[in-house]
């Protein structure tokens, strides 16, 4: 699980990567908001832990940003602002938890893992671009006119990133944190798998292509008619 942590207290910040790494999670943190909202459209987290009151923008600016653009990776802030009036409006916002400073650190996991069952729980059983399906539970891909194709698991995990947010690019360096996390494998090996999974959208006729913008990564778009 991947998690993008904002807060501007460092020593509070570091901290709490340390021990979220000790409980297996891979942790970015940055330290402001402008960061936090180009951390959070630029890769693919399975949550978001935001500090309210951050330099450049506050917690409550990056959550409303984030959802008009569609993103709808979960959210806890993570604040001393204890008042009722914040805590509502951090939740109308879109926001799925809310944990006040200080706070004990066994909560704070047990509510990250409640809100990472939650989007469990919530995510859509199949992806779509075009004509092209990915079905997540059993890692296979089809279009209506051929037979299924089933994925490796690293095919899949590329392909569900791309298919999740269609027309947002990926770095190659968020598919090798994410999917080649252990340093074992070249950033060589993206290209490969990308290759492909380009043959099998083109022995199913998709009608999705998977683009490279140079400089910037990959990704996955219908091919307009």
């Amino acid at each position: 699980m991947r998690l993008l942590l904002a807060d501007d207290e460092v020593e509070l910040v570091n901290a709490l990567v340390a021990i979220l790494k000790h409980s297996n999670y891979s942790v970015d943190a940055v330290y402001n908001g402008k960061d936090a909202l180009d951390y959070a459209l630029s890769g693919n987290y399975d949550g978001i832990i935001l500090d309210i009151m951050m330099p450049g923008l506050d917690g409550t600016e990056v959550l409303k940003m984030l959802r008009d653009k569609g993103i709808s990776t979960p959210v806890l802030f993570l604040t001393a602002k204890t008042e009722v009036d914040d805590r509502i409006k951090g939740l109308d916002l879109g926001a799925d938890d809310y944990i006040p400073k200080p706070f004990d650190m066994g909560e704070l996991l047990a509510r990250i893992r409640a809100m990472l069952r939650r989007k469990s729980d919530f995510s859509q059983p199949k992806l779509t671009c075009g004509n092209l399906t990915l079905d997540r539970s059993g890692y296979e891909l089809s279009t209506p006119d051929h037979d299924n194709i089933r994925l490796s698991g690293r095919e899949f995990q590329m392909l569900e990133m791309l298919m999740t947010s269609p027309g947002r690019i990926i770095s190659v360096d968020t598919f090798m944190d994410r999917i080649w996390s252990d340093g074992e494998a070249d950033v060589n090996v993206v290209w490969v798998y990308i290759s492909n999974l380009r043959k099998k959208l083109t022995s199913l006729e998709a009608s999705c292509e998977i683009k490279a913008s140079r400089g910037l990564g990959y990704s996955i778009n219908a091919i307009k008619e």
